[in-house]
């Protein structure tokens, strides 16, 4: 009799342990547990650590919580100014609400990228090429709202979306880079004739204060003669003061005149010479 009830214990004890075995679950800190008995959600939502649940009846559904990173895959699209480009990003997202997440979607992760890719055609047909290169801030804004409007019934939120990288064709970036060139060559030149004009307006006064101070011009000369002596030059070249040349012209006899004669000689007085 003894032996019959301790094997009835020890059998009950096991079926027990089975049945505990079976029931327990353990929710992760980053995961939350939804419950269906019968096919049907139950309300309260399981949080993160040990629970317990019906064996046979009930079927816990765990569900992840962190921020998930898709990428969008590359989609070819043109342009508003029908440029063809090849455009890929990336989705930041969670699930906020896990009983919309089961139950509203499928699969809430395939509707997500399907959702992100559609958007993503959509933004490359009503950008033109220069807002894709440079203004990409707002960009990631209108697309965000696109991928979330539809999403926020899933129990899903969007983060944030960033878009990658922007392929352009070959024949594309050539044009792009004869266009900066051009655009570089053009201010360069700017440059140079601002250069220019603001050289011409000193000189100009410069001169004029030479013109009224004719020393300064020859201190200027002295200047230039000791920098081009001090690179020990082996020839030395010298303004000639125009000045000078116009004396010399105006002292010098005219063509085809006589020349000045020699005066006369005053004669000894005395006797002639044998």
């Amino acid at each position: 009799m003894v032996q019959e009830l301790l094997i009835a214990g020890v059998a009950a004890g096991a079926g027990i342990a089975a049945w505990m075995g079976a029931a327990s679950r353990v929710v992760k800190q980053y995961e939350r547990g939804l419950v269906f008995r019968f096919g049907r959600l139950r309300e309260g939502i399981r949080g993160p650590g040990f629970t317990m649940i019906v064996p046979g009846v009930d079927r816990l559904r765990k569900v992840n919580m962190q921020i998930v990173t898709m990428p969008v895959p590359a989609q070819d699209g043109i342009t508003r100014d029908n440029v063809t480009v090849r455009v890929d990003a990336v989705v930041y997202f969670k699930v906020v609400d896990p009983g919309n997440a089961i139950v509203a979607v499928e699969d809430y992760r395939f509707a997500v990228s399907q959702m992100a890719q559609t958007s993503l055609r959509s933004i490359i047909g009503k950008s033109a090429l220069d807002d894709l290169l440079s203004n990409r801030e707002q960009l990631n804004q209108g697309l965000e709202l696109m991928i979330d409007s539809p999403a926020v019934g899933w129990g899903v939120q969007i983060d944030r979306v960033e878009i990658k990288d922007v392929s352009l064709p070959e024949t594309m970036k050539r044009s792009m880079a004869r266009q900066a060139e051009a655009d570089r060559e053009r201010r360069a030149r700017v440059i140079n004739a601002d250069a220019e004009l603001q050289a011409s307006h000193k000189l100009a006064e410069a001169a004029a204060v030479m013109s009224d101070q004719p020393a300064a011009l020859q201190l200027r000369l002295l200047q230039t003669v000791v920098a081009v002596a001090a690179e020990k030059n082996s020839t030395l070249v010298l303004p000639f003061p125009v000045e000078l040349l116009r004396f010399l012209e105006r002292a010098a006899p005219a063509p085809g005149s006589a020349p000045p004669s020699a005066p006369a000689m005053p004669e000894a007085d005395g006797p002639p010479a044998d």
